[in-house]
């Protein structure tokens, strides 16, 4: 497969980008999008050209890190879906690509594709974490848990934070991440005790840090790679 690449340039935070327009060939329809990449850069390499930086860790739909707009959806069309998980198969029937990072105050860019995500570090700093002491580890079964209350818990803990909810949000939200770091913690006895207190903390940084408010507009759970409900908001705006 023969693809015509757009792909944003950016040297740094403070310089301007714009889109640079790349051909690449003999791509295998079981070439992951990444590898896809890591052919461009080869052949830009032995250009003597700079390679395109972008953000990657497991390629197992894991860590999150592979933040991509491609042509218009953070983390490609593929629904329940990492960039690291797309193949270009799932492009055989397009021969242009556009490929974008994140798009929020937030989130600075870093160099082309790469964005910096620290403010999400410094939300979960700010409340996520149970400060109490629970000793050591119980018994499994000397501290029952309602299976309703698990079942949302781990729901809600498969979020990766990968920041596509703030990228598709038309007000750069966080409010889907917030959410369902609150409310993992919020539905388990060790954490209801500061419930109330870790909403605050952690909505009063996403705030502090730039992040949008939700309005309901309902297409970062469309987008979330590890379909994260926005019952969640629902649950976090009920604490306060």
């Amino acid at each position: 497969m023969n693809f015509t690449l757009h792909i944003w340039r950016q040297k740094n935070t403070q310089s301007g980008g714009s889109f640079v327009t790349y051909k690449i060939s003999d791509i295998d329809s079981d070439t992951s999008f990444l590898e896809m990449l890591d052919q461009l850069n080869e052949e830009l390499i032995e250009k003597g050209e700079d390679c395109v930086v972008f953000d990657y860790d497991c390629r197992e739909g894991i860590c999150g890190t592979c933040s991509l707009v491609i042509n218009g959806h953070p983390h490609g069309e593929k629904k329940a879906t990492t960039t690291c998980q797309l193949y270009m198969r799932d492009y055989a029937n397009k021969r242009e690509l556009w490929i974008e990072p994140w798009r929020a105050k937030s989130f600075p860019i870093v160099k082309d594709l790469a964005v910096k995500r620290e403010a999400f570090d410094r939300i979960i700093q700010s409340g996520g974490f149970i400060s109490v002491s629970v000793g050591s580890a119980p018994e499994a079964n000397s501290q029952l848990v309602n299976k309703d209350d698990a079942d949302c818990a781990f729901d809600s803990a498969t979020c990766i934070g990968c920041g596509a909810c703030v990228a598709v949000c038309p007000n750069a939200s966080a409010s889907l991440f917030v959410a369902a770091k609150i409310n993992h913690f919020e539905r388990l006895p060790q954490g209801k005790i500061e419930s109330k207190k870790r909403a605050e903390r952690m909505i009063n940084q996403m705030e502090e840090e730039g992040f949008g408010s939700c309005s309901n507009h309902r297409h970062c759970e469309t987008v979330c790679p590890k379909e994260i409900s926005v019952s969640n908001i629902a649950a976090m705006n009920n604490l306060l």
